[in-house]
């Protein structure tokens, strides 16, 4: 068996990786309800460290060997999620950079405990901590802070028509937007039942709607409203299975929106618009750069529709 082993060290290295990153990655989404920095830092970080540390502690291992045997088994890592209809392809391009990086950090630790001769049994036992502490830190991290994205566009027509379209809008043309063909859901028409405040309007996506209560009806500068529902915030891409992963289930969630108009000196009107949400994915620094990015595509593909229906 340890022959066996020596001869196939490269495959067995990864297979030991991998069987611990699942392991780690499946308690912290499916019993803990977390995708947070245990899955997109501790899980690649350990892809690079442990093939690094198995392989190097055998045959002795460079630091580019290190580099590359680490980031093979992330490829590895991310292809057989795809295989095993865990994840979708969009998701994992989202979070290859900072998955790239972690896997980066732990493939160098990997060759430098090697290097120094510092990979015994104590060192190796400390990292089965790491789990512990970053499912822990996931826990109790809180996610209720409200962020914010907001975008605005100038219209030369009447505002009182501006305000019409913006309660409620026809069908938009097909999206050219490179992000809209990847599976984001992105908004098609909109309409609203009753008017004033408690009326409900619908923002129709290609998932489903978003339904939205008024809570301020002051015609025709400002329109406010809270979010009862929304749907999945996109279709995932696999090119083997159908997959809807568990963060397509509440972990982004929009809150509350507005339009503000104004008129403008050169009697054209300002619409801005806002959005208010939360992120229950770690880091959310990170994953709010994406958001804002996909928010911004929204807002900007209702706002330039409102404003060729407006001008017509």
């Amino acid at each position: 068996m340890v022959k066996f082993i020596e001869n196939n060290l490269w495959p067995f290295s990864v297979i030991v990786a991998m069987i611990n990153s699942y392991a780690i990655g499946f308690i912290s989404i499916y019993y803990f309800k977390e995708y947070g920095w245990t899955v997109f830092t501790l899980v690649p970080f350990l892809l690079g460290l442990i093939p690094t540390l198995v392989f190097g502690a055998v045959r002795g291992i460079s630091r580019n060997q290190a580099l590359k045997i680490g980031f093979a088994t992330l490829g590895i890592f991310c292809a057989t999620t795809l295989l095993f209809a865990i994840e979708g392809i969009i998701c994992i391009i989202m979070a290859s950079p900072i998955m790239a990086l972690s896997t980066l950090v732990g493939s160098l630790i990997g060759y430098w405990l090697v290097k120094n001769k510092k990979a015994n049994s104590k060192q190796v036992y400390s990292f089965v901590l790491l789990p512990v502490i970053f499912i822990s830190v996931d826990s109790v991290i809180s996610t209720t802070e409200y962020l914010e994205v907001r975008s605005s566009i100038e219209i030369n027509a009447p505002i009182d028509k501006v305000w019409e379209n913006i309660i409620s809008f026809g069908q938009i043309d097909e999206p050219e937007e490179w992000i809209f063909k990847t599976g984001i859901a992105y908004p098609t028409h909109a309409e609203i039942k009753g008017k004033g405040v408690g009326a409900i309007r619908y923002c129709n996506f290609t998932t489903g709607s978003f339904v939205e209560p008024i809570t301020v009806w002051n015609e025709p500068d400002l329109l406010k409203f809270d979010v009862q529902e929304q749907p999945t915030p996109m279709r995932e891409l696999n090119p083997f299975w159908d997959v809807h992963p568990p963060h397509l289930d509440g972990y982004f969630q929009s809150k509350r929106g507005q339009f503000k108009l104004t008129e403008l000196e050169n009697g054209n009107v300002k619409v801005e618009g806002t959005t208010w949400y939360n992120i229950h994915i770690h880091p959310v620094e990170y994953w709010d750069i994406w958001s804002k990015f996909i928010l911004h595509e929204i807002h900007f593909r209702v706002l330039k529709h409102i404003k060729k229906e407006s001008e017509k």
